[in-house]
């Protein structure tokens, strides 16, 4: 398996990209209180550096992040040392029993693992509707198609103190894929170091996401924003709730 958010990118994307985690929690937390789960096990697919898992964490959930990239985890575990973490696939990692489970900010579109032929992640559907308790809630959000408006490359650069990343997107508008090829430069000692990674999406429409969770037996809620926290266009959330 190839790795992603290597330890810079990790580095990189938790100094200078906390925004939709952080800005995002307050709404997210105010969605599991108004549907009942003010406690018990929370599981993060795609928790990254673990942002999103202290805040839960402060709000006294019980919290397991599970996360492709080992710099990432390494980041989450020395930040939430109360909550479980583990370094695997949200594709094929096992989902214990649950009161709820997020993954925020696009997680769910990433090809880290294999290509899917357009195919959404049903599988992982299926897998967090076994998991979660009667009346839980799986909350996540997507990219949708449109990413690039358009239709060409786009480039773009974020610079902070001692680092700086480069970004390239392109849309295949055809097959719904976004790459995004993704060079970070760091500064070690005297010198930056150069890192290079091409990150692919699958982009996904919110009807058929809407779709697929109603058949796998949520009932479910399509929205554009946490809270006071809006999505960047071309994106939606859902909160898919499994029936008591």
């Amino acid at each position: 398996m190839r790795r992603y958010y290597k330890e810079d990118l990790a580095f990189i994307h938790d100094a200078g990209f906390s925004d939709w985690a952080l800005e995002s929690a307050p709404g997210i937390l105010e969605i599991l209180r108004l549907k009942g789960i003010c406690e018990g096990l929370v599981v993060d697919l795609g928790c990254g550096s673990g942002l999103w898992a202290r805040e839960l964490a402060k709000a006294r959930y019980r919290v397991l992040g599970i996360d492709i990239s080992e710099a990432m985890i390494a980041i989450a575990r020395k930040r939430v040392p109360n909550a479980e973490f583990r370094v695997a696939s949200m594709l094929s990692a096992e989902i214990p029993s649950c009161n709820a489970v997020t993954s925020i900010s696009e997680c769910l579109n990433y090809l880290f693992d294999s290509p899917r032929d357009g195919k959404m992640p049903a599988p992982v559907f299926r897998r967090v509707y076994d998991a979660l308790t009667p009346g839980g809630v799986f909350i996540f959000d997507i990219a949708e198609p449109g990413q690039v408006e358009s239709g060409m490359p786009a480039k773009g650069f974020t610079e902070g103190k001692d680092w700086m990343v480069l970004v390239e997107k392109e849309e295949d508008q055809e097959r719904a894929v976004l790459t995004r090829r993704i060079t970070s430069f760091r500064k070690m000692g005297r010198h930056y170091r150069r890192s290079d990674e091409v990150h692919r999406q699958q982009l996904f429409k919110s009807t058929e996401v809407a779709r697929e969770l109603r058949r796998v037996g949520f009932r479910v809620r399509t929205i554009r924003s946490y809270g006071h926290y809006q999505l960047p266009p071309a994106h939606a959330a859902f909160v898919a709730r499994k029936p008591e």
